[in-house]
């Protein structure tokens, strides 16, 4: 019998933080490379994969599709590659919240030849997917809406791919259909260009799909950020056995706790897992967190975090302006750090975050608010302005991961708080409470 998720967690007030972390795998480079291995050629080993919800979900989703694979020891995977479109033609996939999985399955599905349903939890249902097979559909893919036209769930039909070999998509709502397509068309054995309608965001998300994508042998051409050519010869091979780095995301909230500890005379903190040869755009995190005063070390393998001598002096981070396009999911990290700054703090260029597990834009507001600061909200914008009198709060979670372990920072700032549904790391870091403990100085 699974135990019930406790309903919330009490966080006395964090005096310092010090110390080590090990992080857990990148889910998006885990998710990614799951998927490849499924449809290379060759078994595959995955080492430090990351055990959590989102790629519980995609090894369920997996197997169901006829895709043998066990687990070898706590953190790897062996995968038997299916050289090619799954082998199984009529299954229903439920996939949760994990929008990577829902993405990438959908676009590797539609070539695939058979009767296929994606479904999710309500909040999946409201995140929208019609780019993606808008795109798909110009390739000759049939995909219905059986509910809402735009959004999951799915009914994936076997189409009749035509011979074009060239799609647009839309590239400033979501990374995610560009990654979706890009990673299945080498199914369709033509090379076909892929041009980028608008703008395309998040775009260190789509260095990590062309590296996974070169891991198993296939180089996808571009022009800059226009145009993706993915070759006719295009075919997924085993490369054996890969490592799956830390997660870059993850790491933010440490490090933002030793740069807000140091202002105290805490800290550092480390994290190992990422470092300077990390190809995830989130450890760009820390150049951000050092434009506020924090003091980065980083190595091959590492990066460390506390307060800089000059924010140590005045006991606050600097408030900055920043563009956070690249790093929209660390960056809701930033908000947290800027409680602690010396002015208001404007992160931009973040309306992705409106279509993620919650409304992020709308949540953040409305839980730094409960903590005594001044928010403005805007389309694609936050504007943070610290409490001048801190409030002890009850957050909400949203079934949000991500606004979970955001808000445990708020201890730091000198009141309890009370995290609702702390369950919902599992998403993507199960153990994220008790390692925050690990560093938190008694």
């Amino acid at each position: 019998m699974s135990q019930a998720k406790p309903e919330f967690l009490d966080l006395q007030p964090i005096r310092a933080v010090r110390g080590t972390v090990l992080l857990p795998g990148s889910k998006s480079i885990t998710n990614r490379m799951l998927l490849l291995a499924a449809l290379a050629q060759g078994k595959t080993t995955l080492r430090e994969v990351l055990k959590s919800d989102d790629t519980r979900y995609m090894l369920e989703a997996l197997s169901a599709l006829g895709i043998k694979n066990k687990q070898s020891g706590e953190l790897t995977v062996e995968i038997e590659g299916g050289d090619g479109p799954f082998p199984v033609k009529k299954a229903e996939l439920f996939l949760g919240n994990a929008g990577t999985a829902v993405r990438t399955l959908t676009a590797a599905l539609a070539f695939c030849g058979g009767e296929y349903r994606i479904d999710g939890v309500a909040r999946m249902h409201e995140r929208p997917i019609g780019d993606l097979v808008d795109a798909l559909r110009q390739l000759g893919a049939s995909i219905d809406y059986p509910v809402n036209a735009g959004f999951p769930p799915l009914a994936i039909h076997a189409g009749a791919p035509d011979a074009r070999n060239e799609v647009s998509i839309r590239g400033n709502v979501s990374s995610q259909y560009l990654t979706g397509l890009l990673l299945a068309l080498p199914l369709l054995g033509r090379g076909t260009v892929v041009r980028i309608d608008g703008e395309l965001i998040s775009k260190p998300y789509i260095e990590i799909t062309l590296n996974a994508m070169r891991r198993f042998g296939v180089t996808v051409k571009r022009d800059g950020w226009a145009a993706f050519t993915v070759p006719a010869d295009a075919r997924y091979v085993s490369p054996g056995e890969l490592f799956v780095e830390g997660d870059a995301s993850s790491a933010s909230y440490f490090l933002a706790a030793g740069a807000i500890s140091g202002l105290n005379g805490g800290g550092p903190v480390r994290v190992q897992g990422v470092g300077r040869n990390s190809t995830q755009g989130d450890v760009r995190f820390a150049d951000a967190l050092a434009q506020m005063g924090a003091a980065i070390s980083m190595g091959e393998n590492w990066i460390e975090a506390t307060a800089g001598e000059e924010a140590r002096q005045r006991g606050r981070l600097r408030a900055v302006e920043l563009d956070c396009n690249h790093i929209p999911d660390a960056a809701m990290t930033l908000a947290m750090a800027a409680l602690f700054a010396d002015g208001t703090t404007t992160l931009r260029n973040i309306a992705s975050w409106r279509v993620k597990e919650t409304d992020r834009i709308a949540a953040m507001a409305r839980e730094l608010a409960k903590l005594g600061a001044t928010v403005e909200e805007g389309a694609d914008y936050l504007k943070i302005t610290p409490p001048k009198q801190w409030q002890a709060a009850t957050i909400d979670t949203y079934d949000d991961h991500r606004m979970a372990m955001c808000f445990s920072l708020a201890a730091l700032g000198g009141v309890p708080v009370r995290i609702n549904d702390p369950g919902c790391v599992a998403k993507t870091f199960p153990d994220y409470f008790q390692v925050l403990s690990g560093v938190t100085v008694r």
